[in-house]
């Protein structure tokens, strides 16, 4: 390939990456579907004792599936900011591996907290406060968990991680560091401020269902609003005193 072919390439990596952040996106959208269509089915959502750890880690498995289709959106800017100011540096040739590593570091956060939550949704069955079909069985569980989150929303270390996540050329100006070392890290640095942001609005999804795709679908566009459109530290406020009033519906009734 001519050097002209491959500066053609970087000038238009954006694009690539961009495509790249789609596709990852889509796949996990379509696995997930396939996965809310096959539980119905499955006989280890009440596991015996013997399949506990199987039924562990298919939880796992769905809840990292899902929290890469919910959170690569709301991630966009942030890896595009990334990708072109690598590409600025100097170093073209080393974007696309500085990108995925960048990539991976953010992944890997919320894979950590899959397994969190793997395991809160595992205690949450054993109590019968969670369903089989994964929602809420309880007024109480669904009441603190909204009210958790809607008083989060106005917190001030809520505050710090979405200026954060909305800021990324901030992030990158004080925090750059060099190398495929520093691109993971600025990733997983990255992603610590994005579960700082969004932990509990994560675990809303307990209320309606984890794997009822119209309300996981609902909390995916209200995590890019928040972290996207203009006001959305308001818009983010503002839906805080909503899940307040709905977890006191919850209480009274």
């Amino acid at each position: 390939m001519s050097m002209r072919a491959l500066e053609t390439v970087f000038k238009h990596d954006r694009w690539l990456v961009a495509a790249g952040l789609l596709a990852i996106a889509l796949l996990s959208w379509w696995y997930l579907a396939s996965m809310a269509a096959d539980m119905g089915s499955m006989s280890m959502l009440q596991p015996e004792p013997a399949h506990q750890r199987a039924h562990v880690v298919w939880l796992f498995w769905m809840w990292a599936v899902m929290m890469v289709a919910m959170m690569t959106p709301s991630a966009a800017p942030m890896v595009l900011t990334f990708s072109a100011i690598h590409r600025k540096q100097g170093d073209s040739s080393k974007t696309a591996l500085a990108t995925l590593l960048f990539v991976s570091g953010y992944l890997l956060v919320w894979t950590v907290f899959s397994l969190g939550a793997a395991l809160l949704q595992w205690g949450l069955h054993g109590a019968a406060w969670v369903s089989p079909m994964m929602a809420s069985q309880s007024h109480l569980l669904s009441a603190v968990l909204l009210f958790l989150a809607g008083v989060y929303q106005w917190l001030p270390v809520k505050e710090v991680c979405l200026r954060h996540c909305r800021s990324p050329l901030d992030f990158f100006l004080l925090q750059w560091k060099t190398g495929s070392f520093g691109a993971f890290s600025m990733g997983w640095y990255h992603g610590l401020y994005c579960v700082g942001c969004c932990w509990l609005l994560m675990l809303l999804l307990f209320v309606n269902g984890v794997m009822n795709l119209l309300w996981v679908g609902v909390l995916a566009v209200f995590v890019l609003i928040e972290k996207v459109v203009p006001l959305g530290m308001w818009w983010s406020r503002v839906t805080g005193l909503l899940l307040v009033a709905w977890a006191l519906l919850l209480v009274v009734q």
